[in-house]
């Protein structure tokens, strides 16, 4: 299958846009100063005030068969013009909750059916400088009592989302890979490894 790419950008008209908006607001600074600020709001945010989620699955093998893994997707990301590695994620409808929204997007966009939920994070920002979108990371458990399989994934028309499957201990080494073919690794994932990789050390150096 042919690779995506851009092939031409136009101005959007705000009265045109369906999935962001842009504006302006005033803001008084700790001084009493009135300031200008341009950014771009999510106008589908439903009434939960969460706009989307992202999934990290841990997948585990009850009889040790394999070391604990996550899913990884590849997908291409318009706005860079490249191809994301990012986790799993997608929009929460109205009326459900963060958790309710990770359980169905993973199975969308990957197939596999978590069993539950480990953790959901505070509400999170990933770019308040720029947009007000917010979200939640959501941990889910995805356990397996001998072999671990790739399910049939469940997409949309138009999506076209590769899903892999990774030991959490080579995440880095994938990245490095991916990095050498010309793809960008979404922040929220790298910050999850960097994490990762300091616990490890930490936890090394104490003993």
């Amino acid at each position: 299958m042919p690779q995506s790419k851009v092939t031409a950008v136009y101005d959007l008209p705000t009265s045109e846009a369906k999935w962001v908006k842009l504006k302006k607001c005033t803001y008084q600074d700790p001084t009493g100063k009135e300031r200008l600020w341009e950014f771009a709001e999510r106008p589908t945010r439903s009434s939960g005030g969460v706009d989307a989620v992202a999934i990290l699955a841990l997948l585990r093998s009850e009889s040790g068969a394999f070391e604990p893994s996550t899913i990884i997707i590849e997908q291409y990301r318009p706005p860079v013009d490249r191809y994301v590695i990012e986790l799993p994620a997608g929009l929460i409808s109205e009326g459900e909750t963060p958790e309710e929204a990770a359980i169905r997007e993973l199975e969308e966009e990957t197939g596999f059916k978590a069993s539950g939920v480990i953790q959901s994070s505070p509400l999170l920002v990933c770019d308040p400088g720029m947009t007000n979108a917010n979200m939640k990371l959501v941990t889910v458990d995805v356990p397996f009592h001998e072999k671990l399989e790739m399910p049939a994934q469940k997409l949309d028309p138009g999506e076209f989302i590769t899903a892999r499957i990774v030991e959490l201990s080579k995440l880095r080494a994938e990245f490095q890979e991916y990095e050498k073919k010309g793809y960008v690794i979404d922040a929220r994932l790298d910050h999850f490894v960097s994490g990762l990789e300091l616990a490890g050390k930490l936890s090394q150096s104490r003993q």
